[in-house]
């Protein structure tokens, strides 16, 4: 069974077509400086690389990856990470830098992605996760509910990064780890957040997206709306940002493996130096 189309992939392409988009720089220097911290942490070569996703091609330039083929989306290939289009076992390492968040098959995805990797080859992700942006949509519900009786979803919703987990393993990933990196953002006002959305490329493609014009009298009860409950004392507001990073390899058999149960060689009460007491049966 086909998973449910939540998101107009093609609208989103011809958004990026027609206007790149291109992250702060505050942002970008934050994202370059974690993915080569979390490389640094892994004592191995990554001869053949792809960087794919939204902003791949935006900071390229200023990830130094020495000694290493570089592949980019925008730059050196097309590439739609919905439908991978990338030969079996091509790859040592596949950063995906935000995109991910609105792929309607997400599991397809990652089995794709995993197949396109050598043995022991790494997988490398951040995408947008979990309360990203859940002051706008609140806004956006309770200003749309009152004025018009009804409200649609014009903020995507975003993957727990709990399930993000599950889903590496899925795939088929080996050792697969998810974790989240939590930043809360203010601006002046909540059209400056909308505007920076909205130039980013962020603006979600929702496949049932409203026909309905948005009006001025909409965006003045949205703006008020956000402002009444996540202004700040110095009149700014916040905006929640979460990015889950996902990490996940190719199966190899030089990796860990898990112990098989009932495997171990000593209890647990008997490191700890404590009584153990077996639990009553029911």
């Amino acid at each position: 069974m086909k998973p449910p189309r939540l998101f107009d992939r093609n609208l989103e392409r011809q958004r990026r077509i027609q206007k790149p988009p291109n992250l702060p720089q505050a942002f970008s220097e934050r994202l370059i400086e974690d993915t080569l911290d979390r490389l640094a942490l892994i004592k191995r070569s990554f001869p053949r690389v792809l960087l794919c996703g939204h902003f791949a091609s935006s900071i390229a330039p200023m990830l130094v990856m020495d000694g290493r083929e570089i592949f980019t989306e925008g730059r050196d290939l097309r590439f739609d990470a919905e439908s991978v289009p990338l030969a079996d076992a091509s790859l040592d390492l596949i950063h995906c830098i935000f995109g991910l968040e609105t792929v309607n098959d997400l599991p397809g995805s990652l089995i794709q992605f995993r197949r396109a990797l050598r043995p022991d080859g790494l997988f490398l992700a951040c995408m947008f996760a979990g309360d990203t942006l859940h002051e706008l949509r609140a806004a956006w519900l309770e200003a749309e509910a009152a004025l018009r009786g009804g409200a649609y979803l014009r903020v995507a919703p975003f993957v727990d990064v709990r399930e993000l987990g599950a889903l590496l393993q899925r795939a088929g990933f080996a050792l697969p780890v998810a974790d989240l990196d939590r930043i809360m953002l203010r601006y002046p006002s909540p059209l400056a957040l909308m505007q920076e959305i909205k130039a980013l490329g962020l603006a979600a493609p929702m496949s049932d997206r409203p026909r309905i014009p948005v009006t001025a009298g909409l965006l003045a009860a949205v703006a008020a709306a956000y402002e009444r409950k996540f202004q700040t004392a110095d009149g700014r507001i916040s905006a929640t940002v979460e990015v889950a990073w996902l990490t996940g390899w190719a199966p190899h058999e030089s990796q860990q493996q898990p112990l098989k149960p009932g495997s171990a060689k000593f209890r647990l009460a008997e490191a700890l130096k404590v009584e153990e007491r077996p639990l009553k049966r029911n």
